[in-house]
């Protein structure tokens, strides 16, 4: 992998509006590229913000943290409301990977109910969440938005990353 540019070379080609979490480019870097134009490209698979900066893709929540801070983040950088192209400085923070994960908002694509921490069993519904490797069972319920309800409950109790 590349290294990360020079906080120097990034803020000569883009500057950073904390307050909207935009990028705006300062310098023309090709022949469609502008000065004063809206730097980066949202993914439609991710969500993500993506900002090229010679020849190498940068996630934009990243180029915001190193930025503001002048460190390159050295763990994930989560937005803490869960919107992946809302860069915005307030929404954003360095945090441990498992931190990361516990701030999930959706049910992961194969869960075949779409609720998250829910899956049926027979006729009912059980909740359960994980926290270091261990899954804690919360009971099971007569529907799936009784036991998403007591499993956001333990999260927020059990997550210091949740933001639920």
């Amino acid at each position: 992998m590349k290294a990360p540019p020079t906080l120097a070379r990034v803020r000569e080609v883009v500057e950073y509006d904390p307050r909207a979490g935009t990028f705006t480019w300062r310098v023309r870097t090709s022949i469609r590229i502008m000065p004063g134009a809206i730097a980066g490209t949202k993914k439609a698979d991710s969500g993500y913000v993506l900002v090229g900066i010679d020849g190498v893709q940068y996630r934009a929540h990243r180029l915001a943290w190193f930025m503001m801070t002048g460190d390159w983040p050295s763990g994930d950088v989560d937005h803490i409301n869960g919107v992946r192209h809302d860069n915005r400085w307030s929404n954003i923070r360095v945090v441990t990977s498992a931190v990361n994960g516990q701030n999930r908002r959706r049910a992961q694509r194969d869960n075949r109910l779409g609720v998250l921490g829910v899956f049926q069993c027979k006729k009912r519904y059980q909740a359960q969440v994980k926290l270091n490797g261990v899954v804690t069972h919360l009971g099971t319920f007569d529907t799936p938005e009784q036991a998403h309800e007591a499993y956001v409950e333990a999260k927020r109790r059990l997550h210091e990353g949740c933001t639920l």
